[in-house]
């Protein structure tokens, strides 16, 4: 893709040299031919101080399992990069919000086997509610809610409302949580065969059985929780939170399949082995 000019918006570009920067090295500089403007490329670290690398290995690492201060500890060991943890933290944000901007506008290609729960979370000495829906064949979370509150219809439509929006599934499976089949009924019910949805409700009382398919998916979002023992803001719970998701679907292979969830949900995007790195890229390139 030819460069767009930040001035004109054309594609007439062509390269002009290069800009030598202290922290980020040689970045390439452009011209456009039709106004003369000349410009570096944003490729989503524009003004930052340090290199992408490092910049996306902190995001990689938080949000794996590394806190911020031990990711601080760390650069300063081994790369003699002194940034305080709260700048760990301001770039995880950052580009957790700009990567998921971008995944928002492509539809992952989905099975229609919707496992759907809900856990507490800890944020503010209260217990937060995050519900979360996965399709089983690709293991793609492709739907959740971030709610303060606690267990309620009103969330638990809300919820499978977005499970609709970007699928309609075949059955949803949840647990016996009382809000679910009413809300399911609001959100699904229909008179037509032809439309209508399967409910399964695993009731553990009764069978002994968890709802153990999305239960999986809940150890690695809990662990990673616990690590930050809890969340200390609610502005920037639900943000950290969609960084785990990101993680899981754009990053990370799963252990079952040995695939990421995003391929298998037919997103081929073409990421190197710094997943983060290229996400960030396409992010910038299609704004």
């Amino acid at each position: 893709m030819n460069a767009k000019c930040p001035c004109c918006k054309g594609t007439a570009t062509v390269k002009r040299g290069f800009n030598y920067t202290k922290k980020r090295g040689k970045q390439q500089r452009m011209k456009c031919n039709n106004c003369g403007h000349t410009f570096i490329v944003d490729l989503g670290f524009w003004h930052m101080h340090n290199k992408e690398e490092i910049i996306t290995m902190c995001v990689d690492m938080y949000l794996s399992n590394l806190s911020s201060r031990k990711m601080r500890n760390q650069l300063r060991r081994h790369f003699g990069i002194k940034v305080s943890h709260v700048t760990i933290l301001d770039w995880v944000r950052k580009y957790v919000l700009k990567v998921q901007k971008f995944v928002q506008k492509i539809k992952p290609q989905l099975s229609g086997k919707m496992y759907a729960d809900e856990t507490e979370v800890d944020c503010e000495n209260r217990k937060d509610i995050f519900w979360c829906c996965v399709d089983w064949d690709t293991r793609f979370i492709n739907a959740t809610l971030y709610s303060n509150k606690s267990q309620n219809l009103a969330d638990a439509t809300e919820f499978m409302k977005r499970i609709k929006a970007t699928k309609k599934p075949y059955y949803i499976q949840t647990d016996a949580l009382p809000f679910y089949p009413k809300a399911f009924k609001k959100v699904f019910y229909s008179r037509f065969l032809k439309d209508k949805v399967a409910h399964s409700v695993v009731n553990y009382s009764k069978t002994k059985k968890h709802n153990v398919r999305i239960e999986t998916v809940f150890m690695k979002v809990k662990d990673r929780v616990n690590d930050f023992r809890g969340f200390k803001a609610l502005w920037s719970a639900p943000i950290l939170m969609a960084g785990i998701i990101l993680q899981h679907n754009y990053i990370e292979k799963h252990s079952t399949t040995a695939k990421v969830p995003c391929e298998l949900a037919g997103q081929s995007l073409n990421l190197g082995e710094n997943r983060w790195l290229d996400l960030i890229r396409l992010s910038a390139i299609m704004q």
